[in-house]
């Protein structure tokens, strides 16, 4: 092969890989075009984002108390008022400035609270070149719950030294009373009467503990709502017969909810025992049941005293009495009302209250029903009766029959049974 061919040749091969290349280039650059990805955020951008979403209230402060950042959370829990920060939050940040160490700070509001949280602490840390950052958040809760803990455990220990030491007082008179064969009798229905009493509030207070989260709850299954009544209304029987009530019951209705049976009963004769301990000698009460917009409402109504409306907030307390003679006189520990809220909560579902004085009482326990087959929207199942509308009834008052309040069965609080 002569030297010119040789030139050629190397030229066109070199002309040929330069093409080669060159389309494999624009190849390649087509595919990276089509796969990179959009620019997004910067660091600094999402920082800011996470500033501002912050749960916790949080402000940056220079050394001379300028607020250059804050979140709305901030202005929220007080921290910064007019962009200006709280009076202790800039003190606690000269603080920090002064040590170069961390520390803590209540904001809790001095004054009306209104909506504000009642409970604010802040945490004040150092970031250097005389910035400052101020770190707070809501403990209202915590607060809450703690106070409702020292009542509790305050109420606890009162409610068990008061038959404790009845006991052992009692105890002491029957010795010195040995010889004497009535009042040794006489004693002695005292003690068992403070015993029964003590042995009551023990049980409750172990029931409400399980329900508050100490043990596990146990599974949900298909309950009859008709068994759940008669077993109430049969444990309740004894003290209705005693106090002279008479309990009326509407008919069967087939209803289910998904539930646990004992607990249920005992929400209900919780809510049955109150009901006749309130009520004057020879009235009735009433227990219904319906089905309303998927949920199964149980109703016992009483033509008692009646809630005053300031208390009615309060019965579901622990140990709240609104009437604390008569609730002792009645052997009630004051836990009753607390373990049927309890109880309508882990079921999902509640408890309502309709109360005036001198007319009676209407507690409700609400759950959602297993099954709402055969009620269409709206209507209204009590018993085998069923019907798109009910007109409001009355809450019979037990002198005249009826006290001219009218409840509204759209409410939710069922109306009356005919006395029977």
């Amino acid at each position: 092969m002569t030297a010119p061919v040789c030139v050629l040749l190397a030229a066109a091969t070199l002309a040929l890989g330069v093409a080669i290349g060159f389309r494999w280039g624009r190849r390649t650059d087509d595919v990276s075009s089509a796969v990179e990805p959009s620019p997004g955020p910067t660091f600094a951008e999402l920082l800011q984002r996470v500033f501002r979403s912050s749960g916790a209230g949080l402000a940056v402060l220079t050394r001379s108390g300028d607020v250059v950042l804050r979140n709305t959370r901030a202005g929220d829990l007080g921290v910064v008022r007019a962009e200006r920060p709280d009076a202790r939050a800039w003190a606690a940040c000269q603080q920090v400035l002064a040590t170069g160490l961390p520390t803590e700070v209540d904001l809790a509001p001095l004054g009306n609270r209104g909506r504000q949280p009642a409970a604010v602490l802040a945490r004040v840390r150092p970031l250097g070149d005389g910035f400052t950052v101020i770190e707070a958040e809501d403990n209202s809760e915590l607060v809450r719950l703690e106070a409702t803990r020292r009542d509790f455990v305050a109420n606890v220990s009162h409610e068990l030294k008061t038959p404790v030491g009845a006991v052992g007082l009692l105890a002491e008179a029957v010795l010195d009373a040995a010889g004497d064969v009535d009042e040794v009798h006489r004693f002695a229905t005292k003690i068992l009467k403070e015993s029964t009493r003590l042995g009551a509030l023990v049980t409750e207070l172990i029931a409400l503990s399980r329900l508050t989260g100490a043990e596990r709850l146990p599974e949900l299954a298909a309950v009859d709502v008709d068994d759940v009544l008669r077993e109430a209304m049969a444990r309740c029987r004894l003290s209705a017969e005693s106090a002279g009530i008479e309990i009326t019951v509407d008919r069967p209705s087939g209803l289910e909810v998904d539930g646990d049976r004992t607990l249920l009963v005992t929400a209900l004769s919780n809510l049955v025992e109150n009901a006749i301990a309130y009520s004057p000698p020879a009235a009735s009460v009433s227990v219904t049941r319906r089905q309303i917009e998927g949920w199964v409402e149980i109703s016992v109504i009483d033509r008692g005293i009646g809630i005053a409306p300031e208390h009615q907030k309060r019965v579901f307390e622990r140990f709240f009495r609104a009437d604390p003679a008569r609730s002792r006189a009645t052997g009630g520990t004051g836990l009753g009302l607390a373990i049927v809220k309890h109880v309508l909560a882990n079921h999902g579902g509640e408890v309502r209250l309709w109360s005036s004085p001198g007319t009676g009482s209407t507690f409700t326990m609400r759950l959602p029903a297993r099954s709402t087959t055969g009620a269409g929207t709206g209507d209204v199942t009590s018993g085998d009766v069923t019907t798109g509308v009910r007109p409001p009834v009355s809450m019979l008052d037990p002198a005249s029959g009826s006290s001219g309040l009218m409840l509204d069965p759209a409410s939710g609080y069922p109306g009356e049974l005919p006395r029977g």
